[in-house]
């Protein structure tokens, strides 16, 4: 069975949207201040060495597949060969290399997925995606990029809903940039 990883970035008041320059938001681009430090970027760059395989939904997939190719060097190779599954009901072609559309119901298929050979899943960004996921017990662990500022509105890491989720705490570390990283497993 492989693992399904959930990788966010997130505000200090739980918001997801736009931390890398996406457009539409007022604070886009609010991780800025804290990727820029070399350590921020060597646990990047590990969690990705880490993972077999993306599992995007489509916007992410798109602002990915926008910026991923034409970026250089051992991450970006990483990045660009690994293979991506992309949950979306729009889009049918997909150019970015190794990508495809996974078909069918969403918990369904990613169910399935979780239950062939091969090593860890990685999601990130997926705002939609990944409130399915929580929403339907699917996340093996939740991985938080905890940055310190707050910015007041967005789409938020966790669905609005009258469930409760319970996760245990496995692993914390705290980035000299103020950066807080938060490793939490499924009960």
């Amino acid at each position: 069975m492989r693992r399904l990883i959930v990788s966010e970035f997130m505000s200090l008041d739980g918001v997801m949207e736009a931390p890398g320059g996406e457009p539409g938001h007022p604070h886009s681009g609010w991780v800025g201040d804290y990727m820029g430090h070399e350590e921020a970027q060597q646990y990047k760059f590990e969690e990705v060495l880490e993972a077999e395989s993306l599992l995007l939904g489509r916007v992410t997939y798109e602002s990915f597949a926008g910026a991923w190719p034409t970026y250089v060097g051992e991450f970006a190779d990483k990045m660009n060969a690994m293979h991506k599954d992309v949950v979306t009901s729009t889009t049918t072609a997909l150019e970015w290399t190794n990508s495809s559309v996974l078909e069918g119901d969403v918990v369904e298929a990613v169910t399935a997925l979780k239950a062939g050979d091969g090593g860890p899943i990685l999601v990130a960004g997926s705002c939609t995606l990944v409130h399915t996921l929580i929403e339907h017990e699917l996340v093996d662990e939740l991985r938080l990029m905890v940055c310190p500022v707050a910015v007041g509105s967005g789409m938020r890491v966790f669905p609005e809903t009258q469930k409760k989720t319970v996760l245990t705490l496995s692993e914390a570390k705290v980035f000299d940039s103020g950066v807080i990283v938060q490793h939490y497993s499924a009960t």
